[in-house]
């Protein structure tokens, strides 16, 4: 049974005076963590040493961070977890150069959805988010939905500051 990172996952965040509960956010993500191969995901890195699994487990808290702490905002924030843990649910390494896998970036959300949709039971919004995840590099699609652009966002702004961990830990040690 797969277990979750209770730094990572749990607690009560305060936004700007706006207390966020994470008790649906824990819920959804031991639902989806625990079926499937989702640990799978531990084997490869996203971005700097940081595995694939670490960064959609992020990925998925600030977008439901984003998207809860907005009150007035109507999201369906299982729909945004389960979409947002399973992003990159591609199980290769693509930094492989002799496995083929080119042009990740422009194809991977392909390759997620997938194999997502083989492991899980997913709605229309689950599979929207995994799909245009990649936008804007993927120009061609388009997030639809609020959760997806809420997942979106996370994505680019977790990922941006993954890889930056890279450089500033050159940094310190020079």
């Amino acid at each position: 049974m797969a277990t979750v990172n209770r730094s990572i996952v749990s607690g009560v965040v305060s936004m700007k005076n706006k207390a966020v509960d994470y008790t649906l956010f824990d819920e959804v993500c031991r639902e989806v963590i625990t079926a499937g191969r989702y640990e799978e995901m531990k084997r490869y890195i996203s971005h700097s040493d940081i595995t694939v699994y670490q960064h959609c487990l992020k990925v998925a808290r600030l977008a439901y961070t984003m998207a809860a702490s907005k009150r007035k905002t109507r999201c369906d924030l299982r729909a945004l977890v389960r979409g947002a843990l399973l992003h990159d649910y591609y199980l290769y390494d693509w930094h492989d150069p002799n496995k083929g896998f080119r042009w990740h970036g422009f194809k991977h959300h392909r390759f997620a959805l997938a194999n997502a949709e083989r492991d899980y039971v997913l709605s229309k919004k689950e599979k929207q988010i995994i799909y245009t995840h990649m936008f804007p590099l993927t120009f061609w699609c388009v997030p639809r939905c609020r959760e997806a652009w809420y997942v979106t966002i996370a994505d680019k702004r977790v990922a941006t500051e993954e890889t930056m961990k890279k450089y500033r830990d050159k940094k310190k040690k020079a």
